[in-house]
């Protein structure tokens, strides 16, 4: 345990850390501030501990240093320009947004990346980020992720990255890439974590009042569903009524009927509009809707399971493990969201939602 008497003296601190943030002219503000919150997050956590543990110095970058405007419209000043970065940089992270295109086209803004990504302890990107990687050559014969609504674009212009559009974020080696906006949160809390432990990121999360931390396998939910909608009816009138009628009979061969196709042909022509199988594209309903009522209810697992048509808690329990790597009732404890007590000192916080364990005492399940 510390000595925390008066006087004690206090060991002394390591050099920090130095994370350099990669801007440029249209950048997306989010991935710049959120990732910047996190690390200054943990630095005032490092502070306020009076431990040696081996904190943060963040400087964001820009290729000339000069101020600049963020897709948003909100005027950024970095701290330096590529050429008077830190000589050393621990971990480097290359922002997103819809200006990635004008700085992919800058050999010597790609030279920079790719020397100093050399020299750095991880590489890290933040949505469409990832281009600015992936054109650098940092993402060659790697997996990376990044927006869902990129990701095919990604791949058609970068055949060498094997590009998951899954996942909030991924490792690969000492390349780490995220999915859209609020994942480069996630990303950065992981990479706290990482460094720390995960107490100190948990600690942060709850101080930006964060869902604890999502896992790097959660899938981008919604964002998939939303890429995944038909043209044209009847195909379109089909995925309406599996989102309206979740328990309802979908097998490819009820589907293909109430589209007056033969099962072969109904499938070949969902998956052509849709890019998944009509199977898939069912699983993938079912288990967002079973993620928002493990969210938002106390409801026992079985009757999830139930309402979002799985017919067994097992089952679903089988779905949640293939696709996230985690079953529903740990789902449930990392992400079930409780309105705050009521007390006498503050009714007017009661409208706030923090983040709180749940436990389901109806299954007990292990996870990987």
């Amino acid at each position: 345990m510390e000595d925390r008497r008066a006087g004690a003296p206090r060991p002394p601190r390591r050099d920090p850390r130095t994370v350099a943030i990669v801007t440029y002219p249209g950048v997306q503000s989010l991935d710049v501030t959120g990732p910047l919150e996190v690390f200054c997050g943990a630095q005032q956590l490092i502070e306020a501990e009076g431990r040696s543990r081996r904190g943060y110095r963040v400087h964001v970058l820009s290729r000339d240093g000069l101020p600049l405007t963020t897709s948003s419209g909100l005027t950024v000043t970095p701290h330096a320009s590529l050429r008077d970065a830190p000589a050393t940089i621990d971990t480097l992270i290359v922002a997103g947004g819809p200006g990635h295109a004008d700085a992919a086209s800058d050999p010597r803004f790609l030279d920079w990346l790719s020397r100093t990504s050399s020299k750095t302890r991880r590489t890290a990107s933040v949505c469409t980020g990832a281009f600015l990687l992936a054109a650098a050559g940092l993402l060659d014969g790697r997996r990376a992720t990044t927006h869902w609504a990129s990701a095919h674009e990604l791949q058609r212009l970068h055949p060498a990255v094997r590009v998951d559009p899954e996942p909030i974020f991924l490792r690969d080696g000492h390349v780490w890439t995220s999915a859209g906006v609020s994942a480069g949160m996630d990303l950065a809390l992981a990479l706290v974590e990482e460094d720390l432990d995960r107490d100190a990121a948990l600690t942060i999360a709850r101080h930006l009042v964060l869902f604890l931390r999502r896992p790097g396998n959660q899938s981008q939910f919604s964002a998939t569903l939303a890429a995944q909608r038909a043209e044209r009816e009847p195909l379109l009138e089909i995925q309406r009524a599996v989102l309206e009628q979740l328990a309802g009979d979908h097998c490819v061969e009820a589907m293909a009927a109430r589209a007056h196709m033969s099962p072969r042909h109904f499938a070949r022509a969902f998956r052509a509009e849709t890019g998944v199988t009509p199977a898939r594209y069912v699983e993938r309903v079912r288990l967002e809707a079973a993620r928002r009522r493990l969210e938002d209810t106390s409801e026992p697992l079985a009757v999830v399971a139930s309402a979002c048509g799985f017919g067994s808690a097992e089952t679903m329990r089988r779905v949640f493990l293939r696709a996230l790597h985690v079953g529903p009732a740990e789902y449930r404890r990392r992400f079930h969201a409780a309105p705050e007590p009521i007390t006498s000192a503050g009714r007017g916080a009661s409208a706030r939602r923090v983040a709180t364990p749940a436990h389901d005492h109806d299954q007990k399940e292990t996870v990987p």
